[in-house]
C-alpha cells in the first residue's frame, strides 16, 4: 500500500477540448472502468476524476499500469484508435508525485481557473462513485478525507476561494444575486461559443431557474440542452425569446449589435431585465439602458471583477501550498505507519495467544475473582512488553528504516509461524 499510489492524467494543459470531450466519463462509464480496473489483481484501490478539463485515473498498485489503463479507457469509450491519443496522457508513477497531484487538483491549484470552486465537489462525487464500487480501501479513504479537511483549512484560513475568478463564473454569481427576488427567472443564453457554453454549464449552480439556449447551430444547442436539462430556442425566434426572458446573456459573434433599443420598441417592460454582453465585438447596444427597466452589464466590468478575485487567489497560493505540505507530511506519516501495522497486529496476536494458552493451563481451578484479576494483570504485562517495540517500529518508519526492524521482530517472535497457528485455531 505504501509507496504504491499512481495516476494516469489527461488535462487541459496539453490536450485540445475535442480530445478531452472524447475521453470524458459519465457516472456509468466511470463505474464500468472501475470494474475493469478491479479485475487486475494487484490494483487494490482506484479513483476516476473526469471533468470538462481533465480525465484522471488514480490507483494503488506495485505495478505500473499506464499502458493498460489507457487501453481500458479506449474500450469503455469505444475508441479503438486510443493509441493515437497516448501522447496526451501523463504517467504519474511515483507515489509522492501522484499524491501531491491529487492534492493540487482537489484544491484548485491545477485548475484552468485557479481556485476553481467546483473541483472539490467533483472529487467528492468521484470518491462516492469509487466507494459505491467497493474499490476504495484504507489508503484512499484516509487520503480523500485528508484532502477534504485540507480544503476546509484553505477556505477558512486563506483568500484562495474568495470571489469569482472567471468571466463565466462571475457572470453567474451576479445573475444569482440579481434574481433573488424572482421565484423562477427565465434565463436566455444567446450564442454557444466557448464563453457562452461555459456560462450555460455554470448556470447549473442556480437551483431554481428556467434556462433557454439559442444558437445558430441548432445541433449544438440540442446536444447541450439534453446534457444540462435546458430548453432550446431556434435562432430565428431569438427576438421573442429576448422579450420573454428576465436575464439575457449574449455572446454572439456579430459585426453590429444584435440587441438594440428597437428590439423593445413595441413592448412595455413590466419588470427589470438584466442583460449581459460577453461578446467582442459587443452584441448589445451600449445605450440600451435608455429603455426603462433594462440594465446592462458588459464584459469589461465583469472581467475587472474576475481579475480582482484572481489576483487575490494568486496572492494566496503560497499559503495554500504551505497547508497542503503540512497535510501531505501528516498523511505520509500515517501511510508509513500503515506499512508496519500488519507486523504490529501479528505481534499483538502472538503475545495474546501465548497469554490465553498459559491462562487456560494454570487457571483451571481458579475461581471467578482470581481469573478476572490474573486476566487484568497479564493484559497489563503484555501491553507493557509490546509498547517499546511498537514505538521503536513507528519511529523506524519515520526514518525509513522499518524493514530491518520488521525482520528482527519476525525472527525474534517467529511471527509468520505464530500467525499460521492462530489462523488454524480459528
Amino acid at each position: 500500500m505504501h509507496n504504491q499510489f499512481k495516476a494516469v492524467s489527461l488535462s487541459y494543459k496539453n490536450t485540445p477540448v475535442e480530445v478531452r470531450e472524447m475521453v470524458a466519463f459519465d457516472e456509468a462509464q466511470s463505474k464500468r472502468l472501475l470494474e475493469m480496473v478491479e479485475d487486475y489483481a494487484d490494483i487494490s484501490e482506484a479513483l476516476i476524476i473526469s471533468t470538462c478539463n481533465r480525465t484522471e485515473v488514480y490507483y494503488s498498485s506495485p505495478t505500473d499500469h499506464y499502458e493498460t489503463i489507457i487501453k481500458l479507457i479506449g474500450v469503455v469509450k469505444g475508441m479503438f484508435n486510443i493509441a493515437d491519443y497516448k501522447k496526451y496522457f501523463s504517467n504519474l508513477n511515483e507515489h509522492h508525485g501522484a499524491v501531491s497531484h491529487l492534492f493540487n487538483v482537489s484544491m484548485g491549484l491545477d485548475a484552468q481557473v485557479v481556485g476553481d470552486l467546483q473541483i472539490i465537489n467533483q472529487v467528492k462525487t468521484a470518491y462516492q462513485i469509487a466507494a459505491d464500487q467497493n474499490i476504495v480501501g484504507p489508503f484512499l479513504h484516509r487520503l480523500l478525507h485528508t484532502i477534504f479537511f485540507t480544503n476546509k483549512r484553505v477556505v477558512q484560513e486563506t483568500a484562495f476561494r474568495d470571489g469569482a475568478a472567471s468571466v463565466s463564473y462571475a457572470t453567474v454569481d451576479l445573475i444569482d444575486e440579481l434574481t433573488t427576488a424572482h421565484q423562477q427567472p427565465n434565463i436566455l443564453v444567446l450564442g454557444l461559443g466557448e464563453i457562452g457554453e461555459d456560462v450555460a454549464r455554470n448556470l447549473e449552480r442556480i437551483t431554481d431557474k428556467r434556462v433557454f439556449i439559442c444558437n445558430r447551430s441548432i445541433e449544438k444547442a440540442n446536444e447541450l440542452a439534453v446534457e444540462l436539462g435546458f430548453e432550446v430556442v431556434p435562432f430565428d425566434a431569438h427576438e421573442q425569446a429576448i422579450l420573454d426572458a428576465d436575464v439575457i446573456i449574449s455572446s454572439v459573434r456579430v459585426d453590429t449589435p444584435l440587441i438594440t433599443k428597437s428590439t423593445f420598441a413595441a413592448h412595455k417592460i413590466l419588470s427589470h431585465k438584466y442583460l449581459f454582453d460577453l461578446s467582442i465585438p459587443r452584441s448589445i447596444d451600449q445605450n440600451i439602458e435608455e429603455v426603462n427597466g433594462l440594465l446592462l452589464y458588459n464584459i469589461d466590468g465583469i472581467q475587472a471583477k474576475a481579475t480582482q478575485a484572481l489576483e487575490k487567489r494568486l496572492a494566496a497560493i503560497p499559503d495554500v501550498k504551505a497547508i497542503i505540505a503540512e497535510a501531505i507530511a501528516e498523511f505520509g506519516n500515517w501511510s508509513k505507519e500503515m506499512e508496519v501495522s500488519p507486523v504490529i497486529n501479528k505481534l499483538k496476536n502472538a503475545l495474546e495467544d501465548i497469554r490465553q494458552t498459559e491462562m487456560a493451563r494454570y487457571l483451571k481451578k481458579a475461581n471467578e475473582t482470581e481469573t478476572e484479576l490474573l486476566d487484568k494483570v497479564t493484559k497489563n504485562i503484555m501491553q507493557k512488553i509490546i509498547k517499546l517495540p511498537v514505538l521503536q517500529l513507528k519511529a523506524a518508519c519515520q526514518r525509513g528504516e522499518a524493514d530491518s526492524l520488521i525482520e528482527v521482530l519476525n525472527d525474534l517472535f517467529n511471527l509468520e509461524e505464530q500467525s499460521e497457528k492462530i489462523k488454524s485455531k480459528e
